[in-house]
């Protein structure tokens, strides 16, 4: 979780709170989550069409 945040530049609260909002992805292993590398891609591209609109 915290090299998602990381590499979307924000807190790992900030990422907590997208991913209860749906908005991004992840993918349950165990009792753990994971993000993969193509779920924060999807991510950046959901707010870069927010920003053009």
């Amino acid at each position: 979780m915290e090299s998602a945040a990381e590499m979307l530049g924000v807190k790992r609260s900030t990422a907590y709170e997208e991913i209860r909002r749906g908005r991004l992805r992840t993918v349950r292993v165990g009792r753990r989550r994971l993000i993969p590398t193509e779920y924060v891609e999807e991510y950046i591209e959901l707010l870069k069409s927010e920003s053009a609109a």
